[in-house]
C-alpha cells in the first residue's frame, strides 16, 4: 500500500523525467489545484443529490471521480513539497484547531461557522 511520501516521490520522478519543474512555481501549482478542483466540482453540476447517489455506483462515474480526486491530491502534494509542509502533520494540526473552534456542545448538528457559534453562545450567556 502506498503512502503520501511514496506517491510524492513517484510524482516528482514523473515531473522531473519531463522537465516540468520549471512550470511548477508555487503560484502556478495553486492555480492548477483550483482548476482541478473546478473539474471535480463540474462532476456535480446540474445533478441532484439523488442523481449523484445513483452515479456513485456507476463505474464510469467512479473512474472520473477518482481521476479528479487524484489530480487534486497530486497538485496538493506538489504545493506542500514546494512549501516545505508535512501534509499529514498539517492535517492533524488543523483538526485540533477545528476542535477548538467547533466545540461539540455548540456545533453538534449545526452547519454554522464558528464565528456564528460564538455569537450564539454569547447571546445565551446574556
Amino acid at each position: 500500500m502506498a503512502d503520501l511520501a511514496s506517491i510524492h516521490q513517484l510524482l516528482i520522478r514523473f515531473r522531473d523525467e519531463r522537465n516540468w519543474q520549471q512550470f511548477h512555481t508555487l503560484k502556478d501549482l495553486i492555480i492548477s489545484l483550483n482548476l482541478e478542483s473546478a473539474e471535480l466540482l463540474e462532476l456535480t453540476q446540474w445533478k441532484s443529490d439523488a442523481m449523484l447517489g445513483q452515479l456513485a455506483s456507476d463505474p464510469a462515474f467512479q473512474e472520473k471521480l477518482a481521476d479528479e480526486c487524484a489530480d487534486v491530491l497530486l497538485y496538493l502534494l506538489l504545493i506542500a513539497g514546494e512549501g516545505g509542509i508535512d501534509l499529514l502533520q498539517a492535517a492533524e494540526n488543523k483538526i485540533k484547531k477545528n476542535a477548538e473552534k467547533y466545540p461539540v456542545a455548540q456545533s453538534y448538528g449545526s452547519a454554522k461557522k464558528y464565528t456564528e457559534l460564538k455569537q450564539l453562545s454569547r447571546k445565551r450567556e446574556d
